[in-house]
């Protein structure tokens, strides 16, 4: 009988330990869900972009608006933003917390300046009367490359709390994951932009 008890204990003991999941494994299942739907909804602007880039509403197209060196200069600040950041991550994984928030700051000013050209570039063409209501083509062109930008938006306010937070408790279990993700996060509107430069500004010029 004794036996029995003991066997059912640790029966239960077992199934308890099965049913346990990591906090950070679930948020980081969560991350890549919400990155699935992301993907999901930039491909949608992408495709509502590519349909309606040629209606014009017989004002000036992408040839006439876009102004490359601009977009060059904002491509290179994200790229290097990008390898700032798996900077940060190695700095991260050696253990070496000043080292980990320095990157993050310098990813941060990248990010900021990014953000900076982007919004100079909207105001000028908004200035030229070339505003989201102008044109099928500047409705797509302004959701689509605006959508992308208030992300990295979001990824600088969440970087900014995550120094903060590394500021005063160093690197944690808790923090790793958060460097993890933000880093994958930037990845992912590094590669999104990668495309926008293809399929709006280098196809838009061509």
């Amino acid at each position: 009988m004794a036996q029995a008890v003991s066997q059912h204990g640790h029966d239960h003991d077992h199934s308890h330990d099965h049913g346990h999941h990591d906090p950070q494994e679930m948020k980081l299942l969560g991350f890549w869900i919400f990155l699935i739907t992301d993907v999901i909804l930039f491909g949608t602007l992408f495709a509502t972009y590519v349909v309606l880039h040629k209606n014009t509403a017989g004002g000036p197209g992408g040839a006439e608006i876009f102004e490359m060196p601009g977009v060059i200069a904002e491509t290179f600040i994200l790229l290097t933003s990008s390898f700032t950041s798996g900077l940060a991550v190695l700095a991260m994984n050696k253990g070496k917390v000043k080292q980990l928030i320095s990157w993050l700051i310098v990813t941060f000013i990248l990010g900021a300046a990014f953000i900076g050209l982007e919004v100079t570039e909207f105001v000028k063409l908004i200035g030229e009367g070339h505003g989201i209501s102008a044109s099928a083509f500047l409705s797509a062109f302004f959701t689509l490359v605006g959508t992308h930008g208030l992300h990295v938006s979001v990824g600088l306010v969440w970087m900014l709390l995550l120094i903060i937070q590394l500021s005063r408790r160093g690197i944690t279990d808790v923090t790793r994951g958060k460097i993890n993700v933000i880093s994958l996060y930037w990845h992912f509107l590094d590669a999104v932009w990668i495309f926008l430069l293809s399929v709006v500004y280098l196809l838009g010029v061509m």
